[in-house]
C-alpha cells in the first residue's frame, strides 16, 4: 500500500504545482500615457475584466506613463518578448510601415464616424502587418480630434504664411509646409516656452492635451478642424497569448472586444469634455468657416494622394470612398 500511495502522492503534487502555475500569470504591461488619460482609465478596466473573467488566473499589471518601457521600446519589448503586452500611438510606427500613418493624414476623415470607418478598413492590414512581426493586435482607441492652437485667430488660409508651427513628426512637418507655415521643432515640455519666446506661433493638437498643459496660459486661441483622428492600439506577443488556456484567451478577446467599444464612446466624451474645458479657461474655442475649411481640405487632399502612392493604393481601394468624412 505505501509503495502504491507514493507514485499517487507525487502525481497529485504534480498536478497541483501545474495548476498553481497556470493559476498564477502575471503580464506586466508598459503603457505610454498618465493615469489620467482616458486610455490608461480604459486599460485599467480591460485589465480588470480579464481578471474577473478568470478568476485572477491572469492578472495584467499596468506600469503606467512610460514608467517600466519608454514609448518609443514598447513596440520592440513585446515583440522580443521583454514584456507580453503593450500599448504604443499608432503613428509613431510609421516609419517603419507607411499603413500606420492612416490615421495620422490631415483631413483624411474629420469625424468619429469616418474614423472608425478609416479603422474597420485598415484593421484587417494592421493585424496582417503585426503578425509577421509575431504579434497580435487586440484593440486601437481614439484620441480626440486635433486642432490649430494660436496666439492670433485664423481666419483664412493665409493666416498660414509663414507661420512657426511647432512639428513633431514627418506628417505634421509636411501639413506646415503645405498650409505655407514654417515647420519647428519643439520637444512637448518646452511648448509653454516657446510659446513666449515666439520660437513657435502655433502648434496642432488635441484638446486632451490642451487642457493637460493648461494651453489658455500661452495661447488665446483653438480652431476646432477636427484635422485627424490618432489612435493607440494594444497588442500582444503571440506566443505568450499562445501560452494561455483556451479560457484566458478568450477571456483576453472578449475583454478587449469590449476596450475598443468603451473606448470609442471615451473619446468622444472626452472631445467634449475637454474642448468645454478650453473654453471655460477663456480660450476663443471656433471651427473653420466654409472657404478655409476647403483651403483645410486642399491640403489634405494633396496628403492623402502622397499616402496613396507610398501605399500603393489608386480611387478603387475603399479608403477611397471614406474621404472626407
Amino acid at each position: 500500500m505505501k509503495h502504491l500511495l507514493k507514485p499517487l502522492a507525487l502525481t497529485a503534487l504534480t498536478a497541483f504545482a501545474a495548476a498553481s502555475a497556470q493559476a498564477d500569470i502575471k503580464w506586466d504591461m508598459p503603457t505610454p500615457y498618465a493615469d489620467g488619460t482616458h486610455h490608461t482609465q480604459n486599460i485599467r478596466q480591460f485589465a480588470q475584466d480579464i481578471s474577473d473573467a478568470t478568476d485572477g488566473e491572469l492578472n495584467i499589471v499596468v506600469h503606467s506613463g512610460a514608467s517600466l518601457v519608454k514609448h518609443p521600446e514598447i513596440h520592440r519589448a513585446v515583440r522580443s518578448g521583454q514584456v507580453p503586452i503593450g500599448e504604443v500611438f499608432m503613428g509613431l510606427l510609421g516609419n517603419e510601415n507607411p499603413l500606420y500613418q492612416a490615421d495620422n493624414i490631415p483631413f483624411l476623415v474629420t469625424s468619429f464616424d469616418g474614423a472608425k470607418a478609416l479603422w474597420d478598413a485598415t484593421r484587417p492590414q494592421v493585424e496582417a502587418a503585426l503578425a509577421d512581426q509575431g504579434l497580435q493586435l487586440l484593440y486601437a482607441v481614439p484620441w480626440p480630434p486635433q486642432g490649430f492652437y494660436t496666439k492670433e485667430r485664423i481666419t483664412s488660409g493665409a493666416d498660414f504664411d509663414g507661420m512657426r508651427m511647432r512639428a513633431y513628426s514627418a506628417s505634421t512637418s509636411r501639413m506646415a509646409e503645405l498650409l505655407g507655415a514654417t515647420p519647428t521643432t519643439v520637444q512637448t515640455p518646452e511648448i509653454p516656452q516657446a510659446f513666449s519666446t515666439g520660437i513657435i506661433e502655433a502648434m496642432a493638437t488635441s484638446p486632451t492635451t490642451g487642457v493637460s498643459s493648461q494651453a489658455w496660459d500661452y495661447t488665446d486661441y483653438y480652431l476646432d478642424a477636427r484635422a485627424w483622428i490618432p489612435k493607440n492600439m494594444v497588442f500582444v506577443n503571440a506566443r505568450a497569448f499562445d501560452r494561455l488556456s483556451a479560457q484566458m484567451q478568450q477571456a483576453v478577446l472578449e475583454a478587449a472586444a469590449a476596450a475598443e467599444a468603451r473606448g470609442w464612446e471615451m473619446a468622444v466624451a472626452e472631445t467634449d469634455s475637454k474642448t468645454a474645458e478650453l473654453a471655460d479657461n477663456g480660450m476663443t474655442v471656433y471651427t473653420p468657416d466654409a472657404d478655409l475649411a476647403a483651403f483645410l481640405a486642399d491640403v489634405g487632399a494633396t496628403m492623402t494622394n502622397e499616402w496613396f502612392e507610398q501605399m500603393g493604393y489608386d480611387d478603387t481601394n475603399p479608403i477611397a470612398d471614406i474621404i472626407g468624412q
